[in-house]
Parts: C-alpha cells; structure tokens; sequence
C-alpha cells in the first residue's frame, strides 16, 4: 500500500498541472470574445388586459450605448405574427444592468410563445451592428426568446 501512495500522488499531482495549463488557454479565450448585449426576458405579467414584459439588458461593449432601438415579433399561439413593433430600450452603460419593461396591450402573456429580436432600429455610441451582432438572448419565462 505504500509503495502505491507515491504513484497515485505522482499521477494526481501530473493530472492537476496538465489542468493548469489550460486555464491560461480559457482565460485568453474569455479576453478574445467579442463584445455585445445580453439580453433576458425576465418576466411576463398580464395587467389589466395587456402583457408586460421585463427585460434585463447587459452592454458587453467597453463604452456607454446612447440608444438602443429594437424591432421585435410577438408571435401567436398559432405561429403567425401577432404584433410587430420597436422597442426603445434607451441609454445602456456599459457592463451595467438596466431593466426596461414594456407592455403589449390586448395580449395576454400566455398567447405569446415566442419573441423574435428581428434587426436593431438605432444603435448610437458603439460601431455598427454593435447592438446586434453578438447577441445574447435568454428568458427566464415560458415565452421563448429569439433572434
């Protein structure tokens, strides 16, 4: 038993510096990654009549975003459009959360299965496409996020 200790030992300790040598590899490829904006349908609300919805908006890039205008789908349970219109999330700081909600009158929230993030209307402050190229989209609801 104790002439295996030594070996077991010498095979973890190779194991864990061959590890260690892909961190930096994986830390480089996080630096490398390029920029763009996060965003997450937080929740979806029927009031009175209308669906609201809260999106939490992240701007990856290194400088503030002046506006951020997106054109987005609300489709039916039925698969066709039900509404298309453009939403103005407004100033986003860069690497700051912020929280915009809108609300979608004569929807409720369970008719809409899915949301599509169509183009960007206006993006000032970074360079062009900088709000949707990279994008990122989550939700957190039943409603499917897409773009």
């Amino acid at each position: 038993m104790t002439k295996s200790q030594p070996l077991a030992r010498s095979f973890f300790t190779r194991a864990f510096m061959a590890a260690m040598t892909l961190l930096p590899t994986h830390a480089q490829a996080d630096q490398t990654a390029m920029p763009g904006v996060s965003i997450e349908l937080s929740a979806a609300d029927d009031v009175d009549g209308a669906c609201r919805m809260s999106f939490l908006i992240i701007n990856g890039h290194g400088k503030d975003i002046e506006q951020a205008v997106y054109e987005i789908v609300l489709f039916s349970g039925a698969g066709g459009v039900a509404q298309l219109t453009l939403l103005d999330f407004r100033d986003l700081p860069a690497s700051r959360p912020r929280v915009r909600q809108f609300q979608f009158d004569g929807l409720a929230c369970a008719d809409i299965p899915r949301v599509l993030i169509n183009g960007s209307e206006t993006c000032t402050g970074v360079a062009e496409g900088g709000c949707i190229n990279n994008l990122i989209l989550t939700t957190r609801t039943g409603t499917e996020l897409i773009g």
